[in-house]
């Protein structure tokens, strides 16, 4: 097990729901509602303080548990190491109290998956038109026209 693993088990073994390496990172999942408590306790880190975040992306998955969800990259410079963490919900506490640079791509994150981020300072869209109804990046839509009997949802891994 990782160093940083063992670390914020140490301090909270409820920090960590699963950690696997994943290409030449390591991968973590944590609680939503612990998101700020991991990520203020790897920005404190003795071995490997991660006060970078490098992206902040929402994903939809097919399963039927963990559909909505957020990645977060953080890089520590003094020890060049990267960390993946990943949280599942609709509503994740924001992290711009944290990294100022968190903001836009939270902004980001609602306005394409429609996630929502308890206490963020101004979540609207910035890229699509505010009377949008629909979040673009959900999966929620048909990827054939209906009309079609020739293929369906199933040939796309639906």
């Amino acid at each position: 097990m990782s160093v940083i693993v063992e670390y914020l088990q140490s301090l909270n073994p409820a920090y960590v729901i699963s950690a696997k390496p994943s290409y030449d990172l390591i991968e973590i999942e944590v609680p939503p509602a612990q998101i700020i408590e991991v990520i203020s306790a790897l920005m404190g880190c003795p071995s490997h303080p991660f006060r970078f975040l490098t992206d902040l992306c929402g994903i939809h998955l097919l399963d039927p548990i963990n559909q909505l969800g957020v990645v977060y990259h953080l890089h520590s410079l003094e020890t060049n190491t990267r960390l993946r963490i990943k949280t599942f919900g609709d509503e994740i506490p924001s992290i711009t109290p944290l990294f100022a640079a968190a903001n836009w791509m939270e902004r980001e994150t609602y306005d394409f998956y429609g996630i929502q981020f308890r206490g963020h300072p101004h979540l609207q869209r910035i890229l699509n038109m505010e009377d949008m109804t629909v979040f673009p990046m959900r999966k929620d839509y048909p990827l054939e026209d209906a009309t079609r009997d020739d293929k369906d949802d199933r040939m796309f891994g639906r």
